[in-house]
Formats: C-alpha cells, sequence, structure tokens
C-alpha cells in the first residue's frame, strides 16, 4: 500500500510511520507546513509546528530511509482554522481549533491532495482504532488506552476520509510508544508533547484574542437581578462556565461565585449567575457527519462535548432546520437530550456520539448551535 504518512516531528507520528515502513508498505513522510511565519523554535512544549518540527520530521524520515516533503498548507490553515477560530469567538461560540484541523486539512486538503497523487491512504499519530467490516465498511473506535484517546477530535471524519485513513498507535499507551521510540533510535523519543493552540505558541488565548479582535466594551449583568454588575472588554475573552477573570464590582448578594451563563455579541452584554444556572437538558446541532454509518434515529448514545471529557447518556433524534448556524432551510440537524443534565455545554463545541458496550464506536458527530434550560 501506499501511504503518505504526516510526520509532526513528534514522537507519535514518528513512531506511526516506523510501523508503516516495518510493516512494508511503501511510505512517503510530509510535514505540514501550518504558520505563514512559523517560530525559529518552540517555547517549551507548547506548539506543533516550528521550524524545529520540520527539522525534526526530516531527522525522522532519513532514518527511516523515506523521502520527506514539507506541504504548505498554510492557506487553507488560515482560512479554515485561524479565521474561523477568530469569527467564531467574535460570534460567541466557543470553537475547536484542532478538531477543525483535522476535518478541514489533514483529512480534506491533504488527503485529497493524496489521493490525487495515487497514494492509497494518509496515517497520523492519533490515538484512535478504526476497524473494517467484512462489507469493506470502516468504524472509529476509542483507543485503547482512555487517557490517550483521540477519537473526539477525528469524530468529524467523513466515510470516505476514514477508509482512506490509518492510525497505527490505537492500541498503544503513550509510554509504550516513547519505549518504542528510543529502542528505534528515534531522537524524538523523550520529546514534549506539544500542547495548547499551535498558533497561540505562548498559551495565552485570551491576549491572542485581544491583539486580533480588539476592545469591544460592554456590560456584565447578573441574570438574577438584571443589576449591571461590572465592565469588560469584549464578549470574545469570556466562555460558557467561565468563573475566574470576571473582574465584578459587586459579589453576589448571598456571596457565592458567578459563572458566565451566556456571551450576546451583538449588544455586548456577558450574563453571569451562579452555577446551577448553568444546567441544560439538551442541545441542539448542525447537520451531522456519521463517520461509521447513518444510525437509525432515535437512538441512544453516550455523548461527549469535549475533547478530554466525560462521555454521557443521551437520546438523539432529528430535528428541523437547526436554530442557528449557516444551514439552508432544508437542513436537519439533530436535539440531543442528555439523561443527567450537563453544565456549562457551550454553542460552538462539537459534540461526538459514541455506541458499543463499552461506549467506544463512534457514530459521528454535530457542532452545538443551541441549548435548553430545565
Amino acid at each position: 500500500m501506499r501511504v503518505l504518512a504526516a510526520v509532526s516531528g513528534g514522537v507519535d507520528s514518528a513512531v506511526a510511520a516506523a510501523r508503516l515502513v516495518e510493516a512494508g508498505h511503501e511510505v512517503t513522510a510530509v510535514h505540514l507546513a501550518l504558520a505563514r511565519t512559523p517560530a525559529a523554535s518552540r517555547s517549551g512544549s507548547r506548539g506543533c509546528c516550528s521550524r524545529q518540527d520540520a527539522h525534526d520530521a526530516r531527522r525522522v524520515a532519513d532514518l527511516l530511509g523515506v523521502p520527506c516533503y514539507v506541504w504548505d498548507v498554510s492557506a487553507p490553515f488560515q482560512r479554515a482554522v485561524v479565521d474561523d477560530f477568530l469569527a467564531q469567538y467574535a460570534a460567541g461560540r466557543t470553537p475547536n481549533p484542532c478538531l477543525r484541523c483535522n476535518e478541514q486539512v489533514k483529512f480534506a486538503a491533504v488527503l485529497d491532495r493524496a489521493l490525487a497523487l495515487g497514494f492509497d491512504a494518509v496515517a497520523t499519530g492519533h490515538y484512535a482504532r478504526r476497524e473494517v467490516a467484512a462489507d469493506g465498511s470502516v468504524t472509529l473506535h476509542r483507543a485503547a488506552d482512555p487517557a490517550k484517546d483521540q477519537s473526539y477530535v477525528l469524530a468529524v471524519l467523513t466515510q470516505h476520509q476514514l477508509r482512506h485513513s490509518l492510525f497505527p498507535l490505537g492500541g498503544d499507551s503513550k509510554p509504550a510508544v516513547r519505549a518504542e521510540a528510543a529502542a528505534r533510535g528515534l531522537a524524538v523519543a523523550a520529546k514534549p508533547d506539544s500542547h495548547d493552540i499551535c498558533f497561540i505558541p505562548d498559551g495565552d488565548t485570551a491576549g491572542y484574542l485581544q491583539r486580533m479582535l480588539g476592545s469591544a466594551s460592554g456590560p456584565v449583568v447578573d441574570a438574577r437581578s438584571g443589576a449591571v454588575v461590572g465592565r469588560h472588554d469584549g464578549v470574545h475573552a469570556f466562555t460558557i462556565g467561565q468563573r475566574r477573570g470576571l473582574a465584578l464590582a459587586e459579589p453576589a448578594p448571598d456571596g457565592r461565585p458567578r459563572y458566565v451563563l451566556a456571551l450576546s455579541p451583538v449588544d455586548r452584554t456577558v450574563t453571569v449567575g451562579p452555577r446551577e444556572d448553568l444546567t441544560v437538558t439538551g442541545v441542539w446541532t448542525d447537520v451531522p457527519v456519521w463517520c461509521s454509518g447513518e444510525p437509525m434515529l432515535p437512538v441512544s448514545v453516550r455523548a461527549q462535548y469535549r475533547a478530554h471529557g466525560e462521555a454521557v447518556p443521551a437520546q438523539v433524534s432529528t430535528a428541523a432546520r437547526p436554530a442557528g448556524g449557516s444551514q439552508p432551510a432544508d437542513a436537519v440537524g439533530l436535539s440531543v437530550s442528555f439523561t443527567v443534565p450537563q453544565l456549562g455545554v457551550a454553542p460552538g463545541q462539537t459534540i461526538a456520539f459514541y455506541t458499543g458496550e463499552e461506549g467506544e464506536r463512534v457514530l459521528g458527530s454535530a457542532t452545538i448551535v443551541g441549548t435548553w434550560r430545565p
């Protein structure tokens, strides 16, 4: 099989590529240049696309004896990930840029190009498992190691993309992968994991949003009393469920902490209130992507709305045109009812659906466009 191995310069993608070579595949390595002006070196363990990472990717390819290319995907990355990230925050939503990168860059732009060049599949170092049925259909499953499972950020893949994707590390733990990298003589064996958002390498998301979106002051309003209890410099600095950094001018009458309950970019209002007012019993979504095949609705699932959050019991059914978003008038989204009310669910988050006895098989995902409360 001709495989294009995406090598980030980290230990996971390096071991994934090494295993493919060892298995006898015809492997070509590709490092994705995401940033238009990458930093000369990483800061601590942050980031994932510095010049040092590109250098590390080439060293891995040299050791494996495979060709390595650098693909400039900065334009689609800027448009589909960075610009979308800013637009979502400006609209008062909470996006996941890593998930969007998988959807729009790594498994869209890159996979399309790979197939056009004659490759059979694209391989990455994600921790997730795929299983192929007798009829050729493919299903996505959680990784064997729950601590490293990345199936949530892959739940945006279509069946076509999943058929042409490989995840060689799905059955392993991170310590085992590092040990294997060291045994293979890979220089990245002890390289720190990348964290935070790659285009915000210093980890200061609030500062980045302030620089890019500027200031737009408005009131902070108490949901129960209606009183203005503070001022802010922009709704983009807040997320639903946030408690710290509110800079309120007066405490709540009962002395309890307040949390961000709602964001209104139109009138620049941030609404705050007690923790119990964060409770939601369900959400509406936009049109879903069913990566492992479309289920018969309604269906009972385990729903996960944060990358490292718990999957909780829920009932999924069809809904009329999604509340919000940019879908056409005949679009059909989903209505998701939680068995147990949830806290801090925000529009813009992706909700992934799992099934199976252990809740390990991924059905698909959708973007939350609205919530409802008790």
